[in-house]
């Protein structure tokens, strides 16, 4: 039995049920994994580790006590820090770093049995929307691999997309779960700021950043997202919140629906500016090709409006990179990551250290969240976007007092071509119009296959939900993926 392509809940299926061994599992993806080595996907894979926690969690199947994805084959993007692997964040400045801990999303899928390939690609530090600002390799498309896979989850979109692993985590802090999953055809979801612990996650933007899973689909989605999330001590911005069972969730009938409308009674938003004139037809088309499945399956879609969605580009691109400027502060050369082999005195090394250490994307976010948060500068720009994003968030909750699901694009086109955003990082920062104000409100968010756009490429279907609503916003997305099939369609060139 190939591996090929399985999901999360098949894998976990047919390991509990004893009609496939884990370590034949984790044999049959880490040759996939070598043999589409160009892709780019991984950073650092280990056979022999995955070959041992798959004959440890074989081990616990047989004697009984097997948890919920107990041999499952997964990967981790690179930002988040292992014990049992090198953790870089994709830049140089952290090169052959080994974390004395695991992050605790890293740490709960392992407690749920989860065997871990290795480390994913990622843009470096999470800064981008293409994974061609790793500082190691950019990772390619597997649909076309003279173009983008998304970012920064790049990697991890990559390693599903391809068949390489069931599974994996992933980050999202303007769009970088959503828009990746959107240009490879993969399912993805952003859960709600806090759902899930970022202990142990490099930060990029602390009040942005949130891990989730990247997968297949709905289901196997909800049953990472079952592991990862839950409030957690250690991190003082975790929702206090009891467990949550989402595939219970996903699964639960909504009231007065119906085998063939499991959605009846459910509204769903479409606001006016993300279907703006320049949305690409074939995006477009895709999408609007979801949403009337999703009709037939009993929803309603009602048209709403998010006036300061514009507003959310500025806004992020201030907020995000002030953040980023305080946080990337810690990478000074003296305590651990690279640091620079000549230099005159203390600052001297800062200055070099961070010079050699850090990309050109990574530099550029740094001065200007400098420049927003320098004095004289604070008042005009920064506190005005920390103003603005809070309108912004009440759009959306004047919007689901008419509905209970967002929906619209994830990207306003399909994946571009590698080396095509390199020169104008602007027109790249645009690219994230539909999935910044979900990230600015910190309301869950989701891309769900919607077919094949132009040449061939997946587009993905967004869903945005209410706070903790990341239970209807997997309802839907399951019952969209029981009545079609664009979730299982797959790029030729890899299989």
């Amino acid at each position: 039995m190939s591996a090929a392509f399985m999901g999360v809940a098949q894998a976990a299926r047919l390991v509990a049920q004893g009609q496939a061994s884990s370590v034949e599992l984790t044999q049959d993806f880490l040759s996939r994994a070598q043999a589409h080595q160009s892709l780019g996907a991984f950073l650092h894979l280990d056979a022999e580790l995955a070959l041992a926690q798959a004959k440890a969690a074989d081990a616990r199947r047989a004697a009984g006590g097997a948890a919920s994805l107990n041999g499952v084959p997964i990967a981790h993007k690179d930002i988040f820090v292992t014990q049992d692997a090198p953790t870089t964040a994709g830049s140089k400045m952290l090169q052959g770093y080994r974390s004395p801990f695991d992050a605790t999303v890293v740490a709960r899928l392992k407690a749920a049995g989860a065997v871990s390939l290795g480390k994913l690609n990622c843009d470096e530090f999470a800064m981008g929307s293409a994974n061609e600002n790793s500082a190691y390799f950019p990772a390619k498309n597997p649909w076309d691999v003279q173009r983008v896979p998304g970012g920064s989850s790049g990697g991890s979109a990559v390693a599903v997309a391809a068949g390489l692993v069931a599974g994996c985590t992933g980050t999202d802090t303007g769009g970088s779960i959503r828009q990746p999953a959107s240009f490879t055809g993969i399912t993805g979801i952003k859960p709600t700021y806090g759902v899930c612990s970022r202990y142990g996650m490099i930060a990029f933007a602390s009040s942005l950043d949130q891990a989730g899973p990247m997968a297949r689909s709905a289901e196997d989605c909800a049953l990472m997202l079952s592991a990862m999330a839950g409030f957690d001590e250690l991190d003082s911005t975790s929702a206090q919140r009891p467990a949550a069972d989402y595939v219970a969730q996903m699964t639960a009938t909504r009231e007065g629906a119906s085998a063939t409308h499991p959605l009846k009674g459910l509204r769903i938003g479409l606001p006016r500016e993300f279907f703006p004139a320049a949305l690409a037809a074939d995006v477009n088309g895709a999408v609007r090709t979801a949403l009337a499945e999703l009709e037939k399956l009993g929803a309603t879609l009602v048209d709403v409006s998010l006036p300061r969605t514009e507003l959310s580009i500025p806004v992020y691109y201030i907020i995000a990179p002030a953040e980023a400027s305080s946080n990337l502060s810690r990478f000074d050369g003296v305590k651990f990551g690279h640091r620079a082999q000549q230099y005159g005195d203390l600052l001297d090394m800062y200055k070099k250290t961070r010079a050699e250490g850090f990309g050109a994307e990574v530099k550029r976010r740094i001065m200007i969240g400098a420049y927003v948060l320098s004095h004289g500068y604070y008042d005009a720009y920064y506190l005005q976007a920390q103003k603005l994003r809070r309108m912004i968030a009440d759009d959306f909750q004047q919007c689901f007092t008419q509905c209970d699901v967002i929906a619209g694009p994830v990207a306003p086109t399909v994946a571009w071509k590698l080396g095509q955003g390199s020169d104008d990082p602007l027109q790249a920062y645009l690219a994230d119009i539909f999935t910044l104000p979900a990230s600015l409100a910190g309301l869950p968010g989701m891309s769900v296959p919607a077919g094949l756009g132009d040449q061939g490429m997946p587009v993905g279907l967004q869903l945005i939900g209410n706070y903790f609503g990341e239970g209807t916003l997997l309802h839907t997305a399951h019952a969209l993926q029981q009545a079609t099939d664009f979730h299982l369609k797959t790029p030729e060139g890899v299989r």
